[in-house]
């Protein structure tokens, strides 16, 4: 499956990037008083099928990496953010009771987003702040 790898980390940073986008707009929507169409069925099911793939994605680079990829902590920093920015974007677009609370978790949740994107490319923990604090 390795001679796989170009094209399936292709289409993982297509997709991070195509539900990172997605997010933001429907972010945007609710910050815009328009809940009704950032929960549209059609818009809900497409962030279903973009983050799929993406998990998919993300499990088969995992599967052909090597161990030794495991060995600084920068994946299990990205897991970890993601689970945080699950919850965060979640609380942005429907759970949080107040606009203003659902501004702040908007706001964690696309800097939570921009943070694992750092780590992602600098194969870091520290993500962007690697090449500042190292």
């Amino acid at each position: 499956m390795f001679e796989f790898y170009p094209q399936i980390k292709w289409v993982h940073i297509a997709c991070v990037l195509a539900s990172g986008t997605l997010f933001a707009l429907r972010g945007l929507l609710v910050q815009a008083g328009h809940a009704g169409a950032a929960q549209w069925e059609p818009v809900r099911w497409l962030s279903y099928a973009i983050d799929t793939t993406l998990l998919t994605a993300a499990l088969m680079l995992v599967s052909i990496l090597p161990g030794a990829m495991f060995a600084n902590g920068w994946l299990t920093t990205k897991l970890v953010l993601l689970v945080a920015y699950v919850v965060l974007a979640m609380l942005a677009l429907k759970r949080a009771r107040t606009p203003r609370a659902r501004r702040a978790f908007y706001v964690a949740a696309l800097a939570t987003y921009v943070y694992m994107l750092g780590v992602a490319r600098m194969h870091h923990p520290l993500s962007w702040l690697h090449g500042w604090l190292a």
